[in-house]
């Protein structure tokens, strides 16, 4: 197994995801993004504090042993947060997954945790966390482009 390579690709990758998510909240404000396009839909404020729940759960718990207890329904109830919290809330989140990414071993990658009463292994699950948050990162453009129209600068550039 090539983990050096996959640690790279990895970090490369939540990097970019951080990188254009924070693109996107530059050119929003506090109203907007707490704006919903439909009461079935969420808003990007749910999705970056979903996102959250999801590294912590998968990456500080199930990784790096650490004490953490998820409410994963709480994150899907409206809360309002200011740009500026989402701003750091994905720095952090995302901030740790890379710095684990930089101190677990191989032997950690190789070890598993049960998702949803599956075993993955730790590798699997950090690639299958890129997956989710680029998912979630398309939400987030979709939600941004609605509301600033032609406005809305590309993050991709």
């Amino acid at each position: 197994m090539k983990y050096d390579f996959n640690r790279e690709w990895l970090t490369r990758k939540f990097e970019e995801i951080q990188g254009r998510i924070l693109k996107a909240l530059e050119q929003l404000d506090d109203e907007q993004v707490n704006w919903s396009p439909s009461t079935n839909s969420h808003s990007i404020s749910t999705l970056i504090r979903h996102m959250e729940g999801n590294a912590l759960e998968r990456v500080n718990k199930g990784i790096l042993y650490q004490d953490i207890s998820r409410d994963r329904d709480a994150e899907f109830r409206h809360v309002f947060k200011t740009k500026e919290e989402l701003v750091l809330t994905i720095r952090n989140c995302l901030e740790g997954i890379t710095g684990a990414l930089r101190s677990i071993s191989d032997e950690q990658l190789e070890r598993t945790q049960s998702v949803r009463g599956k075993e993955r292994t730790n590798l699997d699950m950090l690639h299958q966390c890129a997956a989710h948050y680029s998912e979630h990162m398309g939400q987030i453009f979709y939600i941004a482009k609605q509301l600033l129209k032609e406005e809305y600068k590309s993050t991709s550039i």
